[in-house]
């Protein structure tokens, strides 16, 4: 029988992410007839913690400008410069 390691996949504990050894990954929803969780539940392991990703960081105005799809001309024209 295959090993597996679970880890919560979100806060709110619905979901669990299933590995195994070779790193493939599952992610199984906690329903009670779904057969992966029922394995889960039967198999007496436990779930490590979620753990949220970082926050992503803030985007330089750069960036900020090159989303909005404008150039720097653009802009200037825009706002009368």
């Amino acid at each position: 029988m295959t090993s597996f390691t679970y880890t919560w996949a979100n806060a709110e504990q619905t979901t669990l992410k299933r590995e195994d050894a070779d790193g493939n990954v599952a992610f199984v929803p906690t329903d009670p007839v779904n057969r992966d969780y029922a394995e889960f539940l039967a198999s007496g392991e436990t779930a490590a913690d979620y753990v949220a990703p970082p926050a992503p960081p803030e985007p330089t105005p750069e960036e900020k400008l090159a989303a909005s799809g404008l150039t720097v001309d653009e802009l200037k024209g825009l706002l009368g410069l």
